[in-house]
């Protein structure tokens, strides 16, 4: 397909603009986030544990890579970092964390923003959930869901 007016050396300049724009943009955020220093976290008390079973294998590589991540286990909250390539996670708890978000600032504001961004997605379901409820409890109500005899061509 052609388009008027735009000849062959125009498209190609314009598909090498918006290849560049994109790789900028997935430069700038993966400069944003820098790679978490396993020795840093053992410097302010995080524990290697070393994953022997499959099972635990399996669920070290299932936790998205680079990121440290909350859980919680017997009503105690921790923080872990994956190493899949060596079998093992970086485990620590809040004292641990608050340490290491002190002398990596990036990473605690890395946190809010995606507890922002969740907390945003959150709402903006619950929204659609009160829409939807509305719609539906409207269209129950009604047994030809708002068409009249016209609408049918009786």
């Amino acid at each position: 397909m052609t388009h008027p007016g735009i000849t062959g050396r125009a498209r190609l300049a314009q598909v090498a603009r918006v290849f560049t724009v994109a790789a900028l943009a997935i430069g700038s955020a993966i400069a944003a986030t820098p790679p978490v220093d396993e020795t840093e976290l053992l410097k302010v008390g995080f524990k290697v544990l070393v994953a022997t079973t499959d099972v635990q294998q399996k669920r070290i590589r299932e936790l998205p890579p680079g990121k440290i991540r909350a859980v919680q286990r017997t009503g105690k909250k921790y923080f872990v970092y994956p190493d899949a390539a060596h079998n093992q996670i970086y485990v620590g708890g809040p004292a641990e964390y608050a340490a290491y978000t002190k002398a990596h600032p990036e990473e605690l504001q890395s946190a809010q923003r995606a507890k922002d961004a969740a907390v945003n997605d959150s709402a903006h379901r619950a929204r659609d959930a009160t829409k939807m409820q509305a719609a539906s409890a409207r269209d129950l109500s009604d047994p030809f869901l708002g068409a009249t005899w016209a609408d049918l061509g009786w």
